[in-house]
This record gives structure tokens, C-alpha cells and sequence, in this order.
């Protein structure tokens, strides 16, 4: 492997689309193929992903900057995915002349619930970190599960999350301790509060992962966030509420 990989599906207005952690490209192939009926959909697997090369140093000055270089053109709307959502913010941060529009799915700008800010209970991350050394394998089965814990159609999603996860082989355990490092140890919400390009925010409102209240705390930090809490959705909405998501942004440029 060599660099970023890249998908690109359609034309016109660039859109590009990062994953969440441990995952790659493949995991929204088919949401990304009905966004690009009405715009160009570049898909990019992070670094130490998927088909992606990995990196000396995993952390969010040089993913973005990996990132940036594999974009194909200069100004763009970016959507982050969870983990994606957090290299989204920074990316959208460090170079506002490239970034157009943000859309944050499934994201927190700070992933650890403290007293003052909901999100995942800081042991769960801590867990994951631990039984990454014991069992990579259960630890990514752990946290498939953990994405549609709670849904109705709980099986079937995994079972789709499985499929397009087992399309490429696990990423490096260098590459998936730094990204939980990431989203534990990161507080983006400063970026949030002076960002002046459009922001959107879409989360379910049965993620087991990004707490409900979270896109409320989020609007607070800037008042001009555009708020989507979609019904009866865990934290893999594209899979579960695609046409609404692709309502959403096109409703959004």
C-alpha cells in the first residue's frame, strides 16, 4: 500500500467523506453511490486503513495533513463519520480556505463524557484500548455490535457492518490504539465555537455512542450549526436513514 486510497463516484460539486475507527471506504460504498447522483463523492480511507498506508505517527495534524495532499481538488464539503467527524473538524480548523461546508455525522467534538459535556463514559474507551493488546479480532467484533445496540433491525446492520468491514483486512494495531488516543484525548470544541463555514450536524437519536443531548451542547458552542436528530437511529445512520441523510445534504449546499 501506497499513500491514500481513494474512491470517486459522480460529478459536480466535491464532496468528500472520511470513515470512523477501524473501518474503511467500503463501509458506505452504497450511500456514497446515491449521493453521487447529484454531486462528485470522493471517498478516502484514513491513514493505516483499509487500502491506505499507514502512518510514523498517528495523530490529527498528520492524518489531515496525509489527507489534504490525496484530495484532487482544491475547495470541497467534507463529511466525517465518528472518528471521521473528529479528523473532519480539525481538518475544516487548520485549513478553512479548503474546507466549504462541514457536515459531522455521528461525531462529538469531545468523544469523553465529562461533568460539563455528554458523550462515552471514559472506561469504555479505556476498555477498548485494553483489549486491543489481548484480541484485536473481539475487540472490533465488541465495537460492531456496540454501533447498532438497541436497534430493531439490530441484526441485519450488523450484518451489513460486517460484510463491508471483512472487504479489507484489520488495520494495524498501531493505527487503531491512535485512533482511540484520538477520540479520547481530543477537545475540538474551540474550533467549533469560531468556525465560520456552514456546519451540519447529523446524529440518531438511539446511538449508544454519541448521546442525544449531544447535538444540543453542540449548537450551543455555535449557534449557527444546523441540527439533524433523526428518529429510531443508532450510530450508522447511512445504513439505516439513507434517503433522509441524503435529504439532509442536499438541502444543506
Amino acid at each position: 500500500m501506497t499513500g491514500i486510497h481513494r474512491e470517486i463516484y459522480g460529478q459536480g460539486r466535491p464532496l468528500v467523506m472520511l470513515h470512523g475507527w477501524a473501518m474503511h471506504s467500503g463501509i458506505w460504498r452504497e450511500f456514497a453511490r446515491q449521493l453521487a447522483r447529484h454531486r462528485q463523492v470522493i471517498c478516502l480511507d484514513l491513514p493505516g486503513h483499509g487500502r491506505s498506508a499507514g502512518l510514523e505517527q498517528f495523530d490529527l495534524p498528520a492524518i489531515g495533513s496525509a489527507l489534504f495532499d490525496a484530495i484532487p481538488v482544491n475547495r470541497f464539503s467534507l463529511l466525517g463519520w465518528s472518528l471521521g467527524a473528529t479528523v473532519a473538524l480539525d481538518m475544516a480548523a487548520r485549513c478553512p480556505d479548503r474546507v466549504q461546508s462541514l457536515f459531522l455525522l455521528s461525531g462529538n467534538p469531545k468523544f469523553v463524557k465529562n461533568t460539563d459535556w455528554p458523550g462515552v463514559r471514559p472506561e469504555v474507551l479505556d476498555g477498548f484500548v485494553a483489549q486491543l493488546s489481548d484480541d484485536t479480532k473481539l475487540t472490533l467484533q465488541r465495537f460492531l455490535g456496540l454501533q447498532v445496540q438497541g436497534l430493531p433491525e439490530s441484526r441485519q446492520l450488523l450484518q451489513q457492518l460486517r460484510l463491508a468491514v471483512h472487504e479489507c483486512d484489520a488495520p494495524a494495531r498501531d493505527a487503531l490504539q491512535g485512533g482511540l488516543q484520538i477520540l479520547k484525548n481530543s477537545d475540538l470544541r474551540k474550533s467549533l465555537v469560531g468556525m465560520r463555514c456552514p456546519i451540519t450536524v447529523m446524529q440518531g437519536d438511539k446511538d449508544t455512542l454519541i448521546p442525544a443531548q449531544t447535538g444540543q451542547s453542540i449548537k450551543a458552542l455555535n449557534s449557527r450549526v444546523d441540527l439533524h436528530v433523526l428518529a429510531n437511529a443508532g450510530h450508522v445512520p447511512f445504513l439505516s436513514h439513507a434517503r433522509q441523510l441524503c435529504d439532509i445534504l442536499a438541502a444543506a449546499e
